[in-house]
C-alpha cells in the first residue's frame, strides 16, 4: 500500500533534517508522526519515526548538549503544550498558578523565573499543558528556551497592558524569536518556504486588565494584533478572564474531544479520546484497539448529525464532542 503522504510531512521532514538541537528534532518528527496517514503502508515509517523520538529523548535524559551549551526540554503531557512568553514583569508566572495547580516562585521583580515551569489547565475536560519560561528580552533570552518554544504545539504571548510601552515590548519579543527562526502565527501554513523558520500558532493574552490604564492600552493593542492573533483580556491577579483563556488555548490547539459507545450502552463521558483536528474515524479506531481499525464494518455517530446515531464511513471526519459507536 502506498505512503502518499501529503505536502506537509515533507516540510517537516525538512525542517527535521535542518534542526540544530534535539528538542528541534523531536518537534519535527512529532509534527511528521501526526501528518502521516495512518494505514498498513505507512507502519513501518510510523515505527521508524517513533524510535528515533525515543533516542532523541533518551539523549536529552543523559543529560546531553548542544554546541551552544546547556539544554532543556520539557515532555508533553495532556492534549498540547502550550509555552507561555513575554517581556519580564508581564505576569507569566502568576497566570500559570491561577490557572493551574502549579506554583512557581512570582515575585514583583523581573527575571524570576528562571528554569521551565509546567502545569495543567483544564478547559471543560480537556487537559493542557502551560509551561512558564524565563523571560524575552534585548540581552537576556538563555538558548534553551528558544528550544522548548519551538517544540510546544503553540505559544500564549503575555504582556502587561497596563505597562508605559506594551506595544514596544511585544514588538522587542517577536523581533527576538524571529532572530531565531521562530514566527509568531494565527494558523500554520501550507507550506513553509524556508525550513529552518518554525511557525507556531499564539494567543495575545493581554494581562493586569485590573490596573490604571490597561483599557485604554488594550484597546490600541486590539486593533493592531486582531487580525494577526486571536486576543485575550485577563487579570491574573484578580483571576479575571481565565475561563476565556482556557477556551482560547483549547481553539488554538486546534483538537476535537470524541467520547466512546459500547452496543447497548451509554457513552463514556468522563474521560475524551483526543485528536488533532482533522483526523479520521480511522483514526478513532485505532486508538481503541489496533483489531477495530483493521475489522471495523461500520460505526454511528450522536452529537452532530442530522439523524442521531447516524451510520458514518471510515473517512468521517471526526467533530469536537461527537459519541461514536464501533462495529466490527
Amino acid at each position: 500500500m502506498p505512503a502518499n503522504l501529503p505536502p506537509k510531512y515533507f516540510s517537516a521532514e525538512a525542517a527535521f533534517r535542518t534542526a540544530k538541537t534535539p528538542q528541534e528534532k523531536i518537534a519535527a518528527l512529532k509534527e511528521m508522526l501526526a501528518i502521516i496517514p495512518k494505514h498498513k503502508g505507512t507502519e513501518k515509517l510510523q515505527a521508524e519515526l517513533k524510535r528515533k523520538i525515543a533516542r532523541l529523548k533518551e539523549e536529552l535524559q543523559r543529560g546531553s548538549s548542544t554546541k551552544k551549551g546547556f539544554s532543556l526540554y520539557v515532555e508533553r503531557e495532556g492534549a498540547g503544550q502550550v509555552a507561555l512568553v513575554g517581556p519580564p514583569n508581564s505576569g507569566k508566572s502568576l497566570l500559570l498558578k491561577q490557572s493551574t495547580h502549579a506554583h512557581p516562585e512570582v515575585a514583583d521583580y523581573p527575571f524570576t523565573t528562571r528554569l521551565p515551569q509546567p502545569g495543567m489547565v483544564f478547559f471543560e475536560d480537556v487537559p493542557i499543558q502551560l509551561v512558564d519560561l524565563p523571560p524575552v528580552a534585548p540581552g537576556y533570552f538563555e538558548n534553551w528556551v528558544a528550544g522548548i518554544l519551538r517544540t510546544a504545539d503553540a505559544l500564549a504571548l503575555i504582556v502587561d497592558a497596563s505597562g508605559s510601552n506594551p506595544l514596544e515590548d511585544l514588538e522587542a519579543v517577536e523581533r527576538l524569536l524571529g532572530e531565531r527562526k521562530i514566527q509568531l502565527v494565527r494558523e500554520e501554513p501550507e507550506f513553509v518556504e524556508h525550513p529552518s523558520v518554525k511557525p507556531i500558532r499564539t494567543v495575545l493574552v493581554l494581562n493586569k486588565m485590573d490596573a490604571p490604564g490597561a483599557q485604554e492600552n488594550a484597546e490600541v493593542l486590539e486593533e493592531l494584533y486582531r487580525h494577526r492573533f486571536p486576543v485575550v483580556r485577563v487579570s491574573a491577579r484578580e483571576a479575571l478572564g481565565l475561563q476565556e483563556f482556557r477556551r482560547a488555548l483549547f481553539e488554538l490547539l486546534q483538537v476535537v474531544r470524541v467520547y466512546s459507545k459500547r452496543p447497548g450502552h451509554e457513552p463514556d463521558l468522563q474521560k475524551p479520546f483526543i485528536f488533532r483536528s482533522g483526523a479520521t474515524l480511522n483514526d478513532f479506531a485505532r486508538a481503541i484497539h489496533k483489531d477495530f481499525a483493521e475489522k471495523l464494518r461500520y460505526a454511528r455517530v450522536w452529537g452532530h448529525g442530522r439523524f442521531e446515531g447516524q451510520r458514518i464511513t471510515h473517512e468521517y471526519i471526526l467533530k469536537d464532542k461527537d459519541v461514536i459507536e464501533l462495529h466490527m
